[in-house]
């Protein structure tokens, strides 16, 4: 016992080596920046687990032992596929970008992958789902990111025992990393080599060897070895950016930090104790209910306000919104999802210059709202009415040559004075998302 204290203790420690001495290529570099641009991605969570309507955590949730769970492989047939479909409601949006579900914490991979026969070409619809959505992608000019678990509840070979989640699965083994990090490895250099260039790996799964998010000690329970596996990636793709839901500070080689359903700042899931970098691009996730995977009497869905308010919230903190959708086992996007999307992307048709190719942190966050800059433009994104008939832009620097409502160009009134630039929004109840347009000299 005292052994494998120290065993674990010595894990523990490793856990933040990363990828040492890691250097970012040119093409990483503009990569980063080319993200930063995009501000408004897709994230899509679909597999398997569709089937049961239950949200992707089925399998956990319901404590499933893996000899059941694996029936469904002769079930999942989503002849409604369409990944054309799918681009299009992305772009319809607005949206810059796709993540895309490759392999979630059940295991089941969504693409012909040579290293398991659980997969999607093995159930009925026989088809690689992440081929067509990369040509798809790549026929209309969205980039591709893959979501990819570190975690795994169906695997014999991942070190479960020490996990805080699947030890209902049925296993009966004590695991084996060498063997799973060899498996890991190979899956993303097809992901890498056979899907043309990726955006970026978005990992997740790190918080299952932790103690619960808030605890003193968040270290690992076993050393995941990302030295290899982030040196691996950036190896094959050295513009790939590489992200890590491990809700912790960024380690050496990630290129984005990321914020599980919290605004940069805000912690009201629970998940984000640390702070936002200024070294990395930043992105933040949510989705358009409460349930990532598809859940059948989940109905809580967002409206376009809230969504437009998460995307420019997101921004004006100098953060990608990344917003959830998942699809029904049939394939199809659900019609609420699809009209919600379509809806903010008409107001951003006529109000992406205040989004896309900004940078945030011109304000900290205001009762009204925030603000986010292009070059000598700033806008003012008025969420709420202000307070009174004004608002104070403290410390204000540079020359203003008007001032204007967004979309109409309508004057309003400005002073600038010691304190900073006085603003006069003419806020108008019931919009979205109220902006106002600062131009400076």
């Amino acid at each position: 016992m005292k052994n494998t204290f120290l065993m674990l203790l010595l894990c523990g420690s490793l856990m933040a080596i990363g990828q040492p001495n890691y250097q970012p290529s040119p093409d990483n570099l503009q990569a980063r920046t080319n993200f930063q641009d995009h501000k408004y991605g897709m994230f899509i969570h679909w597999g398997l687990s569709s089937v049961l309507g239950d949200g992707e955590w089925v399998m956990n949730n319901r404590k499933i032992r893996k000899e059941d769970y694996q029936r469904y492989i002769r079930v999942f047939n989503p002849l409604d596929f369409d990944a054309e479909q799918w681009v299009l409601t992305a772009k319809n949006a607005g949206m810059q970008y796709i993540v895309f579900i490759t392999r979630h914490h059940d295991g089941f991979s969504n693409w012909d992958t040579r290293y398991s026969d659980w997969k999607i070409t093995n159930t009925p619809y026989g088809k690689d789902a992440l081929q067509q959505l990369a040509a798809a992608c790549k026929k209309h000019g969205l980039q591709l990111g893959l979501y990819y678990s570190t975690l795994d509840w169906y695997r014999e070979d991942y070190p479960w025992r020490s996990g805080r989640t699947g030890q209902h699965s049925g296993r009966t083994g004590n695991g084996d990393y060498a063997s799973y990090l060899q498996f890991m490895k190979n899956q993303l250099t097809e992901l890498l080599t056979n899907y043309g260039p990726i955006l970026s790996i978005w990992f997740d799964g790190h918080w299952d060897q932790t103690n619960p998010e808030g605890s003193h000690d968040r270290a690992s329970r076993i050393n995941w070895k990302y030295e290899e596996i982030y040196g691996l990636i950036h190896k094959l793709q050295p513009a790939c950016m590489i992200g890590n839901n491990h809700h912790l500070d960024p380690i050496a080689g990630e290129d984005f930090q990321m914020f599980e359903r919290d605004l940069p700042g805000e912690n009201k899931a629970g998940f984000s104790y640390v702070k936002a970098t200024d070294a990395l691009p930043v992105e933040t996730c949510e989705t358009l209910n409460n349930s990532w995977g598809y859940n059948i009497t989940d109905r809580k869905f967002k409206t376009p306000e809230q969504v437009i308010h998460w995307l420019a919230g997101a921004a004006g903190r100098n953060a990608n919104l990344l917003l959830n959708v998942g699809p029904m086992p049939n394939g199809l996007i659900q019609q609420e999802f699809v009209d919600t999307l379509a809806i903010a992307g008409k107001w951003l048709s006529v109000y992406g210059e205040s989004i896309y190719g900004t940078r945030g942190k011109v304000l900290s966050p205001q009762p009204w709202g925030v603000a986010t800059q292009k070059g000598k433009r700033i806008f003012l994104h008025f969420l709420k009415a202000p307070g009174n008939d004004f608002v104070l832009l403290p410390n204000f620097v540079g020359e203003v040559a008007a001032v204007q409502t967004m979309g109409s160009n309508k004057p309003l009134k400005w002073s600038k004075v010691k304190e900073g630039l006085f603003v006069y929004p003419q806020y108008v109840a019931g919009t979205y998302d109220y902006v106002v347009e600062v131009l400076m000299k």
